[in-house]
């Protein structure tokens, strides 16, 4: 399907950070850049507070966010991947090329697991004014989601939230008899163990400094119900499937995440197991990490 970069911001991160811009309305940045090993400005991304602060002046200047933070320990996630997701369902959700795509609030998604983070309602409301069902089995990350839509005016009566009482279920128990939403997303755990998670969180540090990692990496950190499930995300996103063959008019699209590549197989049997009328891979890239959106419908 065609993208349709004219009609969306899907642009606005692909040429890298304009940290002159950035610390010119985020001047809390600043002590963080500095020039990296190409004589570009630049942050450390395996500092935690750096990240926080390159988060916080991205939301401020692009999505005009004037309170963000997250509380210790809780994931700090990459603005650019989940302004990419959204923008992908946009696409999605208009059908086709010539067919505008969809606003307002009447477009009413469900986020899977929105997180203390609260990023996927924050873009979505900005960029097409969508309103936002966000789940999580966490109270914590809840409270503080809540915080963070108060503090915003921008987001005042746009993001609804819900307390999933069963870290098995993304739909039971959450999800109104009669409801409709235009697309449920979903950033599933990606690892089937703490100690799975730990060697991922390793790799990426040493990618990132080309030395040996701390044990932790608040940056990418998170806690255990955000980066692992038993099962890892296969189990997670095999749920997900089962459950909407229940519910198949609740979401016009059904979409998560899908991290491996090497899980794909796996997912679109169960997809076919499940009758699914229709099923979209969408491929998603920034930097060197390549993901996926696997979308299907009834």
């Amino acid at each position: 399907m065609p993208l349709k970069s004219g009609l969306h911001p899907r642009n606005r991160h692909r040429a890298g950070y304009d940290f002159n811009r950035l610390t010119a309305s985020s001047p809390g940045l600043a002590p963080f850049v500095a020039p990296n090993a190409y004589g570009s400005a630049s942050i450390n991304f395996a500092d935690p507070a750096a990240v926080k602060a390159l988060n916080q002046a991205l939301l401020k200047a692009d999505y005009g966010i004037t309170a963000w933070d997250v509380p210790p320990d809780y994931l700090c996630p990459p603005i650019p991947g989940r302004a990419d997701y959204l923008h992908s369902l946009a696409d999605l959700l208009s059908g086709g090329a010539d067919v505008a795509i969809p606003r307002g609030p009447t477009v009413k998604i469900l986020d899977v697991g929105v997180g203390a983070n609260c990023v996927y309602p924050i873009i979505g409301v900005h960029d097409y004014g969508w309103s936002f069902v966000g789940t999580d089995t966490d109270p914590t990350a809840l409270r503080h989601a809540k915080d963070l839509v108060r503090a915003n005016v921008a987001l005042t009566g746009r993001v609804d939230f819900r307390r999933q009482r069963s870290s098995l279920s993304a739909f039971r128990g959450v999800v109104e008899p009669g409801e409709r939403f235009a697309a449920c997303i979903c950033n599933p755990p990606f690892h089937a163990s703490a100690e799975e998670a730990a060697a991922g969180t390793q790799r990426k540090l040493r990618n990132l400094s080309g030395e040996r990692a701390p044990t932790r990496a608040p940056n990418f950190g998170g806690k255990n119900s955000e980066l692992w499930c038993q099962g890892g995300e296969v189990a997670f996103v095999r749920r997900m499937i089962a459950e909407s063959v229940q519910i198949p008019e609740t979401c016009g699209w059904f979409t998560t995440l899908l991290s491996k590549a090497a899980h794909l197989s796996a997912v679109e049997r169960a997809l076919a197991e499940a009758r699914a009328a229709e099923v979209r891979v969408l491929p998603m890239a920034q930097g060197q990490k390549q993901s996926r959106i696997v979308a299907w419908r009834f």
